[in-house]
Formats: C-alpha cells, sequence, structure tokens
C-alpha cells in the first residue's frame, strides 16, 4: 500500500451518534487506534459530520422533524453534531460537513483527496446502512480503491448492519474487508488477512443464511 495515496475517512462518529447503535463503544476505540496507525505513517485523517439546519432548510424529504418543526437529528443548533471527543479531530486534519448521507453529495471530499493525491481510501463510521454505504458506494463510483474497516462501523441492528456489508462486498468490486487488526498489520508492511470480491454477486445469501454469510465476510483467511 501506498501510504502517499491514502487517506482515512471516519463517516458521522458524532456526538449524537449514541442513538442505540449497536456495540458503539467498540467502533470508537477502533477508530481511536486507526486513526494513530495513520497518523503514525503519515496518512491523512478526513472526519464528515452530518448537519441539518435547524430551520428545517435543505432537510432531506420528510426526514423526522420535531413539532417545532426543527429536524430531530443533527440540527445546527445543538452541540452533538462535534465530533465524539474520544476521535476529536486536531488542527491538521480535514472535517467535511455534509448535509445528505453520502460524504461525496454536493461536499468538497473528493476536491480535498484529489488535492492530497489519493487514489485509496481506509474508511468507517455509522451509519453501515446509511452514511456509510452510500458513501462507499459513491467513493467506488469515483473510482477509489476502498479498504472497509468492518468493526469500525455498526447500525442500530444486526440485521442492517450485515445486510449492507454482504451487499457493499456484493457490489463494490474495489472494496475489501477487514478489521482494525488487519488494517494495521497493512499498514506496518506485514502480512494480513482480508476479504475481495472474486465474482459478481460473490456473496449471495437469504434471510436464512445472512448470518452464515456474514461470517464468510468478516472471517477471511487468505493472507495479503
Amino acid at each position: 500500500m501506498k501510504t502517499s495515496e491514502t487517506a482515512l475517512v471516519v463517516i458521522d462518529l458524532q456526538k449524537e451518534s449514541g442513538f442505540g447503535l449497536l456495540g458503539l463503544d467498540g467502533v470508537v476505540r477502533n477508530t481511536q487506534r486507526m486513526i494513530g496507525a495513520c497518523r503514525a505513517a503519515g496518512i491523512p485523517v478526513i472526519y464528515t459530520r452530518q448537519i441539518n439546519r435547524h430551520d428545517g432548510v435543505g432537510l432531506s424529504l420528510d426526514e423526522p422533524r420535531h413539532a417545532s418543526g426543527e429536524p430531530q437529528f443533527y440540527a445546527d443548533n445543538r452541540d452533538s453534531i462535534e465530533i465524539i471527543e474520544a476521535v476529536q479531530p486536531q488542527d491538521t486534519d480535514i472535517v467535511i460537513d455534509k448535509y445528505r448521507w453520502s460524504a461525496f453529495f454536493e461536499t468538497s471530499l473528493d476536491l480535498m483527496l484529489k488535492s492530497l493525491g489519493v487514489k485509496r481510501l481506509i474508511i468507517g463510521g455509522v451509519v453501515t446502512d446509511g452514511c456509510l454505504m452510500t458513501s462507499v458506494f459513491d467513493a467506488y463510483f469515483r473510482d477509489y480503491r476502498i479498504h472497509l474497516v468492518h468493526d469500525m462501523c455498526t447500525a442500530s441492528n444486526e440485521g442492517a448492519h450485515m445486510a449492507a456489508m454482504t451487499l457493499m462486498a456484493n457490489w463494490v468490486y474495489s472494496l475489501e474487508v477487514l478489521d482494525t487488526d488487519n488494517m494495521i498489520q497493512c499498514l506496518e508492511g506485514h502480512q494480513y488477512a482480508a476479504w475481495h470480491s472474486d465474482k459478481v454477486d460473490a456473496l449471495p445469501f437469504t434471510p436464512d443464511t445472512l448470518r452464515e454469510t456474514f461470517a464468510t465476510l468478516t472471517s477471511p483467511t487468505t493472507e495479503q
């Protein structure tokens, strides 16, 4: 891996992200480790924040609101839009504010990455089946190679997390799926285990087989 062509993108690890997400504390700990490893390797760290205007202007169609009309989530008049303190950005990091789920939709993220010469993304964050997944697809459509760190991601329920991870694995052909330990091994130039697609729809699943299929995705045995 060329570290000079790599960036870490952390999706929406904001104070408000504690709204019932499974295993969020573990995700934060793994993100801390990944940020530390990337900084040690000289890899840029980029954060995104989901932000909604408190008056509802520009809010996604039919997004939930309070009776007052204020968005239920990520309103810009609350400090809960700030990044979780345990993974706070440094002055040299980049913070991208977004108003829709994808980190690329009408933001400066692609411009920043190209300015940095980035061709490869390490990515994680929340929620797996929303802002994370749409950002991964949009990164793929812009020809980035993607290392998806699955234990840096979570959702509000296990089924949604597993299904979203498996859908990305099936259709994002530039995707590599691995955990924090193996991503750090990769950064340090050691052998590591990861999953990648070798064909179209590589992990077909049914409601009855989803858990078994997901285990195949997150427990690779192939050393890179």
